[in-house]
């Protein structure tokens, strides 16, 4: 990795963080599902995006360290999913659990689908 190029992932990330807290406050703000549903919204745009950015045959050498790596690597979190999960698991909440692992992996990969087919009608 060069330095650009960590560069260019620094500064995805510089705005990938801050987008994701702003989401999570909103979330709380707006939804009693709060938290879980801020993750969900980051990681199916996050993996819609990253998607695209994928699939682009012809993108320049900064696209990827820039938005793939960087912002999205930011805005997501698969950390943040792994403990509501263990959480809901925690305590019993059933409902919650499967709702929240078929809605992340049920929407999120059809979105970096979704990304990576839209990015071969840009081409």
């Amino acid at each position: 990795m060069t330095v650009t190029s960590a560069l260019l992932v620094a500064l995805g990330a510089a705005a990938g963080a801050p987008l994701r807290f702003l989401v999570d406050r909103w979330a709380r703000r707006h939804s009693r599902a709060g938290t879980t549903l801020g993750t969900l919204i980051v990681n199916i745009v996050g993996s819609f995006l990253l998607g695209v950015v994928a699939g682009l045959p012809d993108a320049s050498s900064w696209v990827m360290p820039l938005v793939g790596i960087g912002f999205c690597g930011a805005l997501t979190t698969f950390s943040t999913l792994a403990f509501e999960l263990w959480v809901f698991l925690e305590r019993h909440e059933w409902k919650p659990f499967a709702a929240t692992l078929a809605l992340s992996l049920g929407v999120g990969l059809p979105a970096v689908w979704l990304g990576w087919s839209t990015a071969s009608l840009l081409a």
